[in-house]
């Protein structure tokens, strides 16, 4: 990646980045097997479902969490 690229979008307001950093996080996830996971990683993921379905009221859904990030910022 080129030096003028980031050094552009670190100058991006904080919400913008945001924006970004979602697209970014979306496009990745749409092709989940180029990021293999490892043994710890899936455990724990097994770990957090198991949680969230004993518990499928508690948490906050992402949308929340980025709106209280939004806000902070």
């Amino acid at each position: 990646m080129k030096h003028e690229m980031i050094a552009e979008i670190l100058a991006l307001p904080v919400a913008e980045r945001m924006r970004l950093l979602e697209a970014i996080w979306d496009s990745i996830s749409a092709v989940p097997e180029a990021l293999p996971l490892t043994d710890w990683q899936m455990k724990e993921l097994d770990r957090r479902l198991a949680e969230f379905e004993a518990n499928p009221d508690e948490g906050s859904t992402r949308e929340e969490v980025f709106a209280r990030i939004r806000r902070a910022s």
